[in-house]
């Protein structure tokens, strides 16, 4: 019980990582503009591959099947990319754009993929 309790602070604890930059009005760094935009990309699959390998972790620790974990995450995951987009409709400077959700599916869908191919 209490390894499930803290899989799942951990999700949460990532989720409030993952929003908290998504809340910054301006996150470009000091790199050219062609390298700012991979790096910022890259960053989008990693923080969803991260996300998902979480929400698998704590899904598994309920004892459900491995097939059904990892739809769940997916799902999960694909959800908070939309929902993390349309909030940062909301922020000065930043905007919401579902080229971005697909993005993060990368991530979330590679994640998917190895965890059910390496476990």
């Amino acid at each position: 019980m209490r390894k499930t309790v803290y899989n799942w602070l951990i999700v949460i604890l990532w989720a409030g990582v993952i929003f908290y930059f998504s809340n910054l009005p301006d996150l470009k760094s000091t790199l050219p503009t062609f390298w700012d935009l991979i790096f910022r990309k890259i960053a989008h699959i990693t923080e969803y591959f991260v996300l998902t390998y979480f929400l698998i972790k704590a899904l598994l620790g309920h004892r459900i099947k491995k097939k059904v974990a990892l739809l769940v995450a997916l799902f999960l995951a694909f959800s908070y990319a939309i929902s993390d987009e349309y909030h940062q409709t909301f922020i000065f400077g930043r905007n919401g754009r579902f080229e971005d959700v697909l993005i993060d599916s990368v991530g979330i869908l590679l994640m998917t993929i190895m965890y059910q191919r390496i476990k």
